[in-house]
């Protein structure tokens, strides 16, 4: 059986989820399983076209196919996005349609949810047969238990292939209403009360409803604010995963082109709006070079007490998984998400309205450092990246390890001394059974007391 390993990895076979490819390699030689390095040679496979009829035709050819990717920044690098892209602009859908498919992620664990979320979609809008996907710690190859489980996996995938086992798809096709916008006079009354705007737009077309979307945006306000295009900012290419930025957050293309510059100018904004269209099931390969790229900042929080928004052209409604990564990113970066807003209702009148709200309620949050409460997806993402940078990833992510320390990051649970010592006298306590039975009966009524006591006071 042949198998076509596409292989999400810009560093091509100097990767640790190849290794895992190899290892299946080595486990399972009746099969053939083909390794074709599609984000690393992303710039060639777009120059060359040949080049990727060639990869198209080992997916022809191929009996399944496997979508192997390490994470970046919630999702897939910004050059196997890239490559998924160019499958629906040359027009290969047609020969992804009907192989069996699976996807083999490699990470901490930080949103590999959302990534394989991703996958699944794009191999359902392929139509594509989705076979389990298998989310990999980076380290478990290492483990006994967990590389068998990686081994029966593979083998689930290869008898899936062979026996033709029937799946269904769940993610449902996107439909684009056919609407343009047709915006009117922005009120220019809205103040900056001295609070910088970063407008970061993925603009494609001066005609295009986004670029409407962002120019109303502008309008909104008094004074002028800042707007620039993604296409503005010269970028030689995307994050290669080189962490040569590890040491002292310096990106190997500091001084080849402008991504550093651009990202370091704008650290000074107050509210950070980023623009774009929704492309397959998330937002441009160009948009997610620039999040790629920032990565030079390790995990270091970027955006610390900033509000965030989003305008979005699109059916964001209909891609659950976007909209999760976009609640995320905010919580992640330490900003405030100030909202969200799409052209999705199809009336002019009321994006107006809805963008003239926005611009508004950015400055009023902004003014007041106004900022939710984080949910799961910012507390749990902050303790998965505290606690490897406590131990696995201080080195070599050694600057992120400096800046956790003096920020008082590394806020572990066993810090926490007062309800760690009240919890130990509790429990001592009821192992009495008279006051355990007294303690249960008080336990609604007791835990409320300090809570009620605010209420009254404050």
């Amino acid at each position: 059986m042949k198998i076509a390993v596409l292989n999400g990895s810009p560093k091509g076979e100097i990767s640790v989820t190849v290794q895992y490819i190899k290892l299946i390699q080595k486990k399972f030689p009746q099969h053939e399983l083909k390794l074709i390095n599609v984000a690393h040679d992303i710039i060639k496979i777009e120059k060359d076209d040949g080049l990727f009829k060639s990869i198209i035709e080992e997916v022809r050819q191929s009996d399944g196919v496997i979508w192997a990717f390490p994470l970046y920044v919630f999702l897939v690098c910004s050059q196997y996005k890239r490559f998924i892209e160019l499958i629906a602009e040359r027009g290969a859908q047609k020969e992804f349609a009907g192989k069996y498919a699976t996807a083999l992620s490699t990470s901490v664990h930080f949103f590999d949810n959302t990534a394989q979320n991703y996958m699944h979609g794009i191999c359902d809008d392929l139509d594509m047969r989705y076979i389990e996907p298998f989310s990999a710690d980076m380290d478990d190859i290492m483990i006994d238990n967990l590389r068998r489980l990686l081994l029966k996996w593979a083998d689930n995938f290869f008898i899936a292939v062979e026996k033709r086992t029937p799946t269904m798809k769940l993610n449902a096709p996107i439909v684009y209403k056919k609407f343009t916008y047709q915006p009117g006079k922005g009120s220019g009354k809205i103040e900056t009360k001295g609070m910088k705007i970063r407008v970061l737009a993925d603009i494609t077309g001066e005609k295009s409803n986004l670029a409407k979307m962002v120019q109303r945006f502008k309008e909104s306000f008094k004074s002028d604010i800042q707007v620039i295009r993604t296409s503005d900012v010269k970028m030689r290419g995307g994050c290669l995963g080189c962490m040569q930025c590890a040491f002292d957050n310096i990106c190997v293309y500091q001084g080849k082109d402008g991504f550093v510059d651009y990202f370091n100018a704008g650290r000074d904004a107050d509210i950070i709006i980023f623009a774009a269209e929704i492309v397959d099931r998330f937002f441009s390969s160009r948009l997610k070079m620039f999040w790629d790229r920032s990565f030079f900042n390790g995990h270091i929080p970027t955006a610390v007490d900033k509000q965030m928004g989003f305008i979005i052209s699109g059916p964001l409604s209909q891609v659950a998984n976007l909209q999760e990564i976009i609640n995320a990113m905010p919580q992640i970066s330490g900003g405030n998400l100030a909202g969200v807003i799409t052209d999705e209702c199809a009336d002019s009148g009321q994006i107006d309205k809805l963008i003239e709200g926005f611009a508004a309620k950015c400055i009023d949050n902004a003014e007041h450092t106004y900022m939710l409460p984080r949910t799961f997806l910012g507390v749990g993402g902050h303790k998965i990246f505290r606690d490897q940078i406590w131990a696995r990833l201080s080195f070599p992510f050694t600057a992120d390890y400096r800046y956790y320390e003096a920020h008082g990051l590394f806020d572990f649970p066993q810090q926490d001394t007062r309800y760690l010592e009240f919890s130990k006298q509790m429990i001592e306590m009821i192992k009495d059974p008279k006051m355990k039975e007294m303690v249960r009966k008080m336990m609604k009524t007791e835990m409320l007391k300090g809570y009620a006591k605010i209420v009254e006071t404050k």
